[in-house]
């Protein structure tokens, strides 16, 4: 007989960033370290998704589970001119 596996789909979210090289730098906040990187935003994307395998693999071993995601907020702070 042939065993049927159940697929699930995750939509997770995915935080990007520029740094000063001007390299995309993405994170899913899910994940504790879930970090990539790539040239363009499309390698980076492509490159986290590898990295959120990996880390769903080692969740399921330590069978705890992931992380709620309840948003992202801005907040305001004051800088001062040196600094910037």
């Amino acid at each position: 007989m042939m065993k049927i596996s159940e697929t699930k789909t995750l939509h997770l979210p995915i935080l990007v960033e520029q740094d000063e090289d001007n390299i995309y730098i993405v994170s899913c906040p899910v994940f504790k370290g879930c970090h990539s990187y790539g040239s363009t935003i499309d390698e980076a994307l492509s490159n986290i998704k590898e990295v959120i395998d990996m880390c769903i693999e080692e969740e399921k071993e330590k069978n705890i589970g992931i992380n709620r995601f309840v948003g992202f907020r801005e907040i305001q702070v004051s800088l001062k001119s040196a600094a910037v």
